[in-house]
């Protein structure tokens, strides 16, 4: 039932890059100020959250200002990392992310620009805990 996610032996080096920005919006280490998020953005992105809903890139940078201005705890577990190229320059890494009990599946769609990396597109979906067929 499961397909076969397993990143080509010449994405390796560009699977590593990727990695390292996931989760996006995570990472303080790639900035915390509405300057950092949009230059991590595609001017185009958007996103589809685990709600279903769509956010645009400017309530999603709005939304990220305001929870970086108040200290928090973010514990967060990756898992499972997959990419793919889909075009010159446009890559898809797949991933699952847990955040204590909430587990989802990631997608996000990365541009690379000059020497640095754009995300044009992200979704998460919550993994629910249902067994399938055969379990």
């Amino acid at each position: 039932m499961e397909p076969e996610r397993i990143t080509p032996p010449e994405l390796r080096a560009i699977e590593a890059e990727l990695v390292a920005r996931e989760p996006i919006f995570h990472r303080p280490e790639f900035g915390t100020a509405r300057a950092d998020f949009e230059r991590m953005t595609d001017p185009g992105f958007w996103e589809v959250g685990a709600s279903g809903r769509r956010y645009s890139r400017a309530f999603v940078i709005d939304t990220l200002v305001a929870r970086c201005a108040t200290p928090h705890d973010d514990p967060w577990e990756t898992s499972d990392f997959c990419c793919q190229r889909l075009a010159d320059d446009l890559y898809l890494l797949t991933y699952t992310l847990a955040q204590g009990v909430r587990v989802t599946r990631r997608s996000t769609l990365w541009r690379r620009a000059g020497q640095d990396w754009t995300i044009v597109f992200h979704q998460g979906t919550i993994v629910e805990d249902v067994a399938g067929p055969g379990a």
